[in-house]
């Protein structure tokens, strides 16, 4: 049994892939024990009811009938489920708990269906495969939990990463840093550091682990020919998160789109969150027994690749962009109490729904020894190196747009066009306005379509270029006339 000490630990440390919280016990009484049974089929765990999603402890009031049905319920559980409930005065407050021990019977099933833990999230599993995999990862010993009696994790822990942590997980900070590693099972039963440990709040893993760093590079073209950058990012695991994705952001343009007097909005490239999934998706499932591959970010003209070792595991290869089963529990769980993951197995959907919502192709998976995913960046692109060229067939009002474009775009290109509207929509959105404003200058066209000059430019050379519209008179006063 727990006491109320060690229950506040544990709420202050918040729910993981050993904690479940309840606020109460929920209308439909099979949720709870389909927790127990994901436990049993897992490594075991605690459900404190009378906590709520805040992390804070408001108690519950469980009469007899209601434990009577939460213990029918709990004995529909296949095998019997071995597990102890009973109430907790936390001061002044009832709270409830349920402690399920790891099954010795896997798997174990409620009305034909097997739960299994997944970072703080239970899945439901159905299939023969899916329980063969059970067995089989059940029978494996993780990399990232395997203990490691040479490390002092206190003399190698990096306490700015910890606190960072605490602050991303909700954790309160008057809980001392032995019992926060304890309650995110970083340690052991001798309380003796995991290798996940290590790598998540070791100030420099790389000592231990040289395969366990991010190699970003950037190549001239599209071949991997000519490297024009080479970065490695070591560090803590949270770390090397951070950087990569500030290296990303310094290698892709960003627009601001500006709408009314509100703080501009930033349009990038390629959107940043499908970057956050690949990487998180990378440092959580590598395969870190293999130690001859880092994960790689590699940028070309025309795409960018985010690399890991190791293929799927079956279960996810069958189930490819709607289950999600880590190589790494640990570390998985411990990115999922940052809330940098959110729901388990919806990563793939995400990243394909961003791309086509920022107007852009899906992104291509590969899965052969390497999980690879490439993202398509724009096909055309001015750099600012090509600009004088451009500047050429430009007349001197659009080599002014392209200076102040300058100052909108990231100096390392100029972007052209952010906005997921088709070519056509645009040309006929202008076409429209010039219907019926045939004085309107070109920034003031820009205006109405919600487009940058340089865009404008373009959009309105293609027109005239198709005969579509004609400038007539001069610069200063002339029209447009609409020839369609």
């Amino acid at each position: 049994m727990i006491n109320a000490l060690k229950i506040k630990e544990i709420v202050g440390s918040g729910e993981g892939w050993d904690v479940d919280f309840k606020r109460d016990v929920p209308s439909k009484v099979r949720e709870l024990t389909e927790e127990a049974c994901s436990f049993a089929n897992s490594k075991g765990g605690i459900i404190l009811i009378g906590v709520n999603d805040h992390n804070e402890i408001v108690g519950c009031t469980i009469d007899n009938k209601k434990r009577s049905a939460v213990q029918l319920s709990l004995s529909d559980v296949s095998p019997r489920l071995t597990y102890e409930m009973y109430s907790v005065d936390v001061d002044g407050k009832e709270v409830w708990v349920v402690e399920v021990p790891e099954g010795k019977d896997k798997p174990y099933f409620v009305a034909g269906t097997i739960y299994k833990r997944d970072g703080a999230n239970s899945q439901k599993l159905t299939s023969a495969d899916e329980i063969r995999d059970l067995f089989a990862q059940s029978n494996k010993v993780f990399y990232d939990e395997a203990p490691m009696p040479r490390v002092d994790i206190w003399k190698e822990l990096d306490d700015d990463n910890l606190e960072q942590f605490r602050r991303a997980a909700g954790l309160s900070p008057d809980i001392p840093a032995e019992q926060v590693l304890e309650n995110l099972q970083v340690l052991d039963d001798e309380n003796v550091v995991r290798r996940g440990g290590v790598l998540f709040f070791g100030r420099a893993p790389e000592r231990f682990f040289f395969h366990a760093v991010i190699r970003c590079v950037v190549f001239k073209g599209t071949e991997k020919i000519l490297i024009l950058d080479d970065k490695t990012f070591a560090g803590p695991l949270p770390k090397q998160y951070a950087k990569a994705m500030e290296w990303i952001q310094s290698k892709l343009s960003v627009a601001y789109e500006i709408s009314g007097p509100g703080p501009r909005r930033e349009v990038w490239e390629i959107p940043l969150s499908v970057f956050k999934e690949a990487i998180i998706n990378a440092l959580s499932h590598r395969d870190y027994f293999e130690q001859g591959a880092n994960i790689t970010i590699e940028v070309f003209d025309d795409r960018v690749e985010v690399s890991n070792p190791g293929d799927l595991l079956p279960i996810v290869a069958r189930n490819f962009g709607r289950r999600s089963l880590s190589r790494n529990p640990l570390i998985f769980s411990l990115f999922n109490k940052m809330r940098l993951v959110e729901h388990i197995g919806s990563g793939i959907p995400r990243m394909k729904k961003d791309m086509l919502d920022a107007g852009l192709p899906e992104p291509v998976f590969e899965t052969d020894g390497m999980f690879t995913v490439t993202f398509f960046r724009r096909k055309r692109y001015v750099f600012e190196s090509e600009l004088n060229g451009v500047r050429e067939e430009m007349d001197d009002f659009s080599r002014q747009s392209v200076r102040e474009d300058m100052n909108v775009f990231s100096r390392q290109s100029v972007r052209e066009d952010f906005v997921p509207i088709r070519q056509d929509d645009k040309m006929q959105r202008v076409i429209k306005i010039l219907r019926t404003e045939p004085r309107l200058t070109l920034p003031e066209i820009g205006q109405r379509i919600g487009l940058g000059r340089t865009s404008t430019y373009r959009i309105l050379k293609e027109l005239q270029e198709r005969g579509w519209v004609r400038r007539e008179g001069r610069k200063s006063d002339g029209r447009w006339r609409v020839m369609v």
